[in-house]
């Protein structure tokens, strides 16, 4: 029997942002009691707050600084996994940074792959949140991350990221594993059915969605 789910858009917050429902089928992993299927990929706050997405992974490529974090996570009303660095922040300060977002309120933190396993294992010591390491490439150092202390490998391998996670999968079938999922629903369910736990996805920018919007203003004029 086909399960009927009650929905309630509103008038003023029906236009939003909406992941494809093929990342309904991934498993989702458990967190602090709350199941996270989908991750939408922004720092952008107007699309944080305007989207049905489980949580939100926000990686930017400049130096984390707490004060933004700060506001993605008083801006957002869903969870945020936060970027405290591991490429040009390493060390100390990456672990300082870790603790912060904890302090503030993050459901966890995210490290880019060139971070050093021992940062990893010092964030381990420090923080209680779940620790992302990204990975970029079946080479990279999968065994060390798991022992360092990562939590949940962030799989973005472009368009080998569903090989990635069929090789960290086959070796590791319980290791929770976040992955890119690519912008159709066919990259998605490869993904998934790769192995992934949950899906991040990168929506259109603000500007490409508000373009949208003006050419539909301006066509009201050319009929």
């Amino acid at each position: 029997m086909e399960k009927r789910v009650p929905e309630f858009k509103g008038l003023l917050r029906s236009h939003m942002i909406e992941l494809p429902k093929v990342i309904r089928d991934a498993t989702g992993i458990v967190i602090f009691g709350k199941r996270i299927k989908s991750l939408v990929f922004s720092t952008d706050v107007a699309v944080i707050r305007n989207t049905n997405a489980d949580a939100v992974i926000a990686v930017y490529p400049f130096t984390p600084q707490p004060r933004i974090t700060e506001a993605l996570l008083l801006a957002s009303d869903i969870p945020v996994f936060c970027g405290v660095g591991g490429s040009i922040t390493t060390g100390k300060r990456v672990i300082n940074l870790a603790l912060d977002a904890e302090f503030k309120g993050a459901m966890g933190v995210v490290v880019n792959s060139s971070i050093g396993n021992d940062v990893i294992a010092g964030m381990r010591e420090t923080i209680d949140l779940p620790i992302l390491v990204t990975v970029v490439s079946e080479k990279d150092d999968i065994d060390g991350r798991i022992a360092a202390g990562a939590t949940i490998l962030n799989v973005s391998g472009a368009k080998e990221t569903a090989n990635i996670v069929r090789h960290i999968r086959s070796k590791y079938p319980d290791v929770p594993i976040i992955a890119t999922g690519g912008p159709t629903d066919e990259s998605i369910r490869e993904t998934i059915i790769a192995g992934a736990n949950a899906i991040t996805y990168t929506p259109q920018s603000t500007s490409d969605i508000l373009n949208e919007i003006m050419i539909k203003h301006r066509k009201r004029y050319e009929d």
